[in-house]
């Protein structure tokens, strides 16, 4: 049996959406973040060595790792449906941004985030680096949105699962404003209208409004 351990408010929603996706069995597990550290809890750290989230399992295999989990899940028990194949003309296309939400997107925003909560003055030649490769990010992806319905062009792929805890989630933990990117924001509300992402986050983290706007 699939289980899907959720760590509330991390990577691991994208995990749920996926399934959801699929119309996949799977059995979900819910963990919450420790209140005061914000990190997750001593029994979720002890699903892998890594203890970090997404984790699942399924039988006596424990991954982690969106990318890899996302793969494994499309290929075990998706039938390879949202992944594109190399004879799609889309296919490098779909490859880049799957990869770009972990490769650059996402730890662009961690970055920023730690350099946020370390109180750096405004001029810090480092911070203002990251703040540089960071706006930069959302500069790509907005340009991407504005000529494509999603990431890898016209069909909805799980590059776009994907990018968009990024897009949203993340920024509980790194406060951004979007107004700047309307091609960002139209594409958030096409994502929050479907139906498999409204249930993935009631399931996933019922208390938390996901941040489309």
């Amino acid at each position: 049996m699939l289980t899907l351990h959720h760590l509330g408010k991390s990577q691991s929603e994208r995990i749920i959406w996926l399934c959801e996706e699929l119309e996949v069995r799977y059995e979900l597990k819910r963990y919450e973040r420790d209140p005061v550290t914000i990190l997750a809890p001593p029994e979720y750290k002890a699903l892998h060595p890594m203890g970090a989230a997404p984790v699942i399992t399924d039988g006596a295999l424990v991954l982690g790792e969106s990318g890899a989990v996302i793969e494994y899940v499309i290929a075990k028990h998706g039938g390879g449906r949202l992944a594109l194949g190399p004879d799609h003309p889309d296919f490098a296309q779909y490859l880049y941004w799957f990869h770009f939400a972990n490769g650059s997107l996402q730890p662009a925003m961690g970055r920023n985030m730690v350099l946020r909560r370390l109180g750096l003055p405004p001029d810090n030649p480092v911070l203002l680096a990251m703040q540089g490769r960071l706006q930069l990010a959302f500069d790509v992806v907005e340009a991407r949105l504005r000529e494509a319905d999603h990431f890898a062009g016209r069909e909805f792929t799980a590059a776009d699962i994907m990018a968009v805890f990024s897009l949203t989630t993340m920024r509980l933990f790194l406060p951004l404003d979007l107004d700047p990117y309307p091609s960002i924001l139209a594409y958030l509300q096409r994502i929050g209208a479907r139906p498999a992402y409204q249930r993935a986050m009631q399931k996933g983290d019922p208390d938390m409004v996901p941040l489309l706007t």
